[in-house]
């Protein structure tokens, strides 16, 4: 069987995310600007395909995919454990799913059904910071995966666990934090303005760096535990080693 090579260059791959996060921010906040300010609420559609805080659009689809992506490597890393018979790689795989789950999440808003309800069972009226309920079942959440992960994240190599831990205070800063501050602002004001839209665009750029932070922190596991990322198209290995 041949076998093929291809580097990925981790720093290149970092610099790519980036470049297109911001790209992505900077086009909704000049959407909004547009919307907002000069009363220009289409712009041929491109203000809505590029609102960060809109679905079914390119940011929505750009944070998913890499969601998913992270999903792969993890399963990747998971696989490589249980085939040299290391320990953890079910929590590998644990967090394959979570990733997948949060990619599914991330396109079809399925914490946002658990808003109404949520409010309801928190009395309505001044929810302060909690104004999205969902938020609250969301931070439960990640405290009982924090527990669960606690004696795995300290089996991790030192890097691994730090760019781990700093991957998810992004992403969970940005969705659950910045959620109950932008929510605080919209309880208070009921004003879809600038304010409130460069809130929610700190909060979608936090959770994009998060993303794409945990790519970054996959490939550079990957790459310390000398783990190969290997496909077989017909006869051919195709092999990624990430440096």
């Amino acid at each position: 069987m041949s076998s093929s090579k291809f580097s990925i260059n981790l720093h290149g791959v970092a610099w790519a995310l980036s470049a297109i996060i911001s790209l992505l921010l900077v086009a909704s906040m000049l959407g909004q600007i547009s919307r907002l300010e000069f009363g220009r609420d289409s712009v041929y559609g491109l203000v809505q395909l590029f609102n960060v805080n809109l679905e079914n659009n390119v940011p929505t689809f750009f944070s998913a995919f890499m969601l998913i992506s992270s999903a792969v490597l993890a399963a990747i890393v998971g696989r490589s454990y249980k085939q040299n018979r290391k320990n953890d790689s079910r929590f590998w795989f644990v967090l394959a799913a979570g990733f997948l789950f949060l990619g599914y999440d991330e396109v079809f808003q399925v914490h946002e059904q658990l808003g109404p309800p949520m409010r309801v069972l928190l009395g309505g009226g001044d929810l302060g910071f909690l104004y999205f309920g969902w938020v609250v079942p969301g931070m439960i959440i990640v405290c009982v995966v924090a527990l669960f992960f606690m004696r795995f994240l300290f089996r991790l190599p030192t890097q691994t666990r730090g760019w781990l831990l700093f991957s998810g205070c992004l992403y969970f800063g940005g969705c659950l934090g910045m959620e109950m501050v932008s929510g605080r602002y919209f309880e208070l004001y009921r004003q879809d303005d600038l304010m409130y839209n460069i809130l929610t665009t700190i909060e979608e750029g936090l959770e994009m760096t998060g993303a794409a932070t945990l790519i970054y922190t996959l490939l550079k596991h990957i790459s310390l535990s000398s783990t190969k990322i290997g496909f077989q198209i017909g006869g051919t290995e195709l092999v990624l080693e990430p440096n």
